[in-house]
């Protein structure tokens, strides 16, 4: 089927799945959850091709780290489900109710985005909790992987729209898996049909589709995330939050690649770095080798999302510095701040602009499972509709629903009537 008429379908159920209770689009979130545990080694088998191939190709150990899946992952991925399975229905909730005359009710609720293309890199796991995602929140969707997941993709695809033929005849058509690369091309000009693209992957993949299509676009370029160690810090916490933002799980967005830390604090934090990060590559400004042996840091490093064992430190005189430093350089994404002093942790949190900043933990806490959203569809760093970690509520928009008694605006422009213009809490 072509990429143009899976939109028009899509298109089609959209209008279908705002009318489905909530009810039944959890009963197919929970069947999606049974159907992939029943095919666990379908799918394990799967993704075992897709490594094989990858690792033949010579793919990065960074695109090989988030393609791999074993059976661990695999119930991580649907214990996922069943979280979104338990979260409030995001749909038909009102944020304003208004009586504008005594017979005259204004409310506005909830309600699906509509149609959303999710272009996608490596990660089988996005597949499924995206999937999810849009079915709890009444959007139809078209997903491209990437082609070193075929594969995978294909096997966890297949448990999906089993899962949603047997629930209820409305999702017929609310998802496709579009697999070519000239499918991208084609996705990318049905801005008639798709209200709203969301790319996960590299710089290159994002920023090629935030220049090649006319549909608004939902995500962030980079990850270039910062924890600053202020001269109030607690040096035990400090290191072990800059390794767990460090090392926890190197190839992800929320991963950190640059360690500021101040002046006053650093010949008593760096010598204890090297022996925490022993696994780390370390770049440091020149006042660091002072401190520590590492390879000399030049400005590139401080633009530079690793996705690596490397981390580029830079020694600064202020809390204002680090500010300043993240506002410059940084991708407005995640950004932590290691202090007792609550007053400089206040300083940071309003002064760093990114969709996520944190006082002592670790900038891998930016998540959207780990925030309670069940998963993510992506993480924003756009500052219009959603930002962070994108649930559920970034899934949804809003319209206004009016609800009168035979009104006409001609009683209230002649001065008839008048507004009474009274919100009611609900």
């Amino acid at each position: 089927m072509e990429t143009r008429e899976k939109a028009r379908l899509a298109r089609q159920a959209s209008f279908q799945l705002a009318t489905i209770p909530a009810a039944i689009r959890n009963e197919a979130i929970g069947k999606m959850a049974a159907l992939l545990k029943a095919h666990t080694n379908d799918i394990l088998a799967a993704n075992e091709t897709d490594m094989a191939a990858a690792r033949q190709e010579g793919i990065s150990d960074v695109l090989i780290k988030r393609l791999g899946l074993n059976e661990q992952k695999l119930d991580d991925i649907i214990a996922s489900l069943n979280d979104v399975q338990r979260l409030p229905d995001p749909l038909g909730k009102k944020s304003l109710v208004r009586e504008l005359d005594d017979d005259l009710l204004l409310e506005r609720i909830s309600t699906p985005i509509g149609v959303i293309g999710i272009i996608f890199e490596s990660r089988p796991d996005a597949l499924v909790q995206i999937s999810s995602l849009c079915v709890k929140s009444g959007n139809a969707a078209i997903l491209k992987g990437g082609s070193e997941a075929l594969h995978t993709n294909r096997a966890l695809f297949a448990c999906i729209s089993q899962a949603l033929a047997d629930t209820d005849p409305r999702f017929a058509g609310s998802l496709h898996m579009a697999e070519t690369r000239e499918d991208i091309a084609a996705l990318l000009a049905l801005d008639s049909d798709i209200d709203l693209m969301i790319p996960r992957g590299s710089n290159e993949l994002v920023q090629h589709i935030q220049n090649n299509t006319k549909i608004p676009v939902m995500g962030h370029a980079d990850g270039i995330c910062h924890v600053y160690i202020d001269k109030d810090a607690d040096l035990e916490m400090a290191l072990r939050i800059t390794r767990d933002a460090k090392c926890q799980y190197p190839a992800v967005c929320n991963a950190v690649e640059t360690l500021l830390v101040h002046a006053d604090i650093a010949a008593r934090f760096l010598p204890a770095l090297p022996q925490t990060l022993a696994d780390v590559a370390l770049r440091g400004c020149a006042r660091t080798q002072q401190h520590i042996a590492c390879e000399a840091a030049t400005e590139e490093d401080w633009r530079t999302e690793y996705n690596d064992l490397v981390l580029a430190i830079r020694i600064v005189d202020s809390l204002d510095d680090a500010i300043a430093h993240i506002n410059t350089f940084g991708s407005h994404h995640t950004d932590s701040i290691v202090t007792s002093d609550s007053a400089a942790a206040e300083r940071f949190l309003a002064g760093v602009d990114s969709s996520s900043v944190m006082w002592n933990a670790s900038t891998r806490f930016a998540d959207g499972f780990r925030y309670g959203f069940g998963a993510e569809v992506g993480i924003s760093t756009h500052r219009i509709h959603a930002r962070g970690p994108v649930g559920l509520e970034g899934l949804v928009t809003y319209k206004y629903r009016i609800v009168g008694s035979g009104n006409i605006v001609a009683d209230y422009a002649s001065g008839a009537r008048a507004f009474t213009h009274k919100t009611r809490k609900e």
